[in-house]
């Protein structure tokens, strides 16, 4: 894995760990490795097996949190697993290198959207029925016209409900 795509991941782990909560440790211990892997691989390759091994952990941890999507989660932890194959290369980079980031980081987002999606419908399966201003404070980094959109978003997946007018309005799982 060439430095570009290090880069890449990294960015990848800072999207998935903003939806974990902010003030937990792990968010930051987990950006903190990814950034000490990615430094690695420049400067000192022999130092990032270490640092796999704590990432690993990490992964272990946040998978069972249900912060974001299990699947997520192992997702980046199977492209770190790919790190373990590095191979150095100081030259310059390819020009597809860029391009490839570029188009994986549109990806990378699109992940994280759909993980926030999932966050939605694994709190409306604990809770039944849910408000916007309800749910807005279990996702404050979340506004209420983002969490408007993505249950417009739902409904038209048929996937939620909407019950209920103005400010009596709730959404629901969709029964089948």
């Amino acid at each position: 894995m060439d430095k570009e795509n290090i880069i890449e991941l990294t960015n990848k782990l800072y999207k998935l760990t903003l939806l974990f909560p902010k003030k937990e440790p792990l968010r930051y211990k987990m950006r903190e490795v990814a950034d000490e892997i990615l430094a690695s691989s420049v400067s000192n390759p022999s130092k990032i097996k270490k640092n796999l091994e704590i990432i690993k952990s990490y992964f272990e941890i946040a998978r069972w949190q249900n912060w974001v999507s299990y699947f997520d989660v192992l997702e980046i932890e199977e492209e770190y697993d790919k790190i373990e194959c590095i191979k150095v290369d100081r030259g310059p980079t390819s020009s597809a290198g860029p391009k490839l980031a570029k188009v994986n980081g549109g990806q990378s987002f699109a992940r994280v959207l759909d993980s926030r999606k999932e966050k939605i419908l694994e709190i409306l399966k604990e809770k039944e029925k849910i408000q916007v201003g309800e749910l807005r404070e279990l996702l404050p980094d979340v506004s209420k016209r983002t969490l408007r959109r993505d249950f417009d978003q739902l409904l038209k997946q048929g996937l939620v409900e909407r019950i209920g007018e103005r400010n009596n309005t709730f959404y629901c799982l969709k029964t089948v």
